[in-house]
């Protein structure tokens, strides 16, 4: 297990428009296909009903971005028609002098701890692009299991999830069965 004491999770809002669009130009953030954008200042305004977008903070510093969704709820179809009991997790690290050293672990340790401290959640999906080797092993890591092969808004990617009880057989949800 990941020691998170000092990370912590705060919602983004409209005065985190300048430090995500400054993460946006480093390589290594995912971005959309060329041409599109998040558009922050619309998302962050008013967030949409089942999306809650966070800036993950280490000791209070801006460290990345986390988005948990809930595909039943959130209104533009993205996922396609989904059951409840779905959470789906977009994740990155702002700096790249902050890539490697187990940042991205901490942060979807304390994803998946939100995610599956709400009770009715069974699983957590991710979508990372179908090319994007290193996001795979990285999910692999966390237990993610391969779902498939899906276009998703026009982008080619490998759906992967992880179900409460893999999570919880791998020692995860430890902290919360002792709550």
């Amino acid at each position: 297990m990941h020691d998170t004491a000092d990370l912590t999770l705060r919602p983004a809002g409209p005065g985190d428009v300048a430090l995500l669009r400054g993460w946006e130009r480093y390589p290594h953030v995912p971005s959309s296909p060329p041409g599109c954008d998040w558009c922050w200042e619309v998302e962050l305004a008013a967030p949409r009903a089942g999306v809650e977008p966070m800036i993950a903070l280490l000791a209070g510093r801006p460290l990345g971005f986390l988005q948990i969704l809930d595909p039943a709820r959130e209104q533009t179809g993205y996922w396609g028609p989904v059951g409840e009991g779905i959470r789906a997790i977009d994740i990155w690290i702002g700096e790249p002098a902050d890539l490697g050293r187990g940042l991205g672990s901490r942060m979807m340790a304390s994803a998946l701890a939100r995610c599956f401290g709400e009770a009715g959640v069974c699983e957590v999906w991710v979508d990372p692009l179908a090319g994007n080797r290193r996001a795979h092993r990285f999910y692999a890591r966390h237990g993610f299991r391969v779902l498939g092969p899906r276009v998703l808004d026009g982008d080619a990617c490998l759906v992967m999830g992880l179900s409460r009880s893999d999570w919880q057989a791998a020692g995860r949800g430890a902290t919360l069965r002792r709550r």
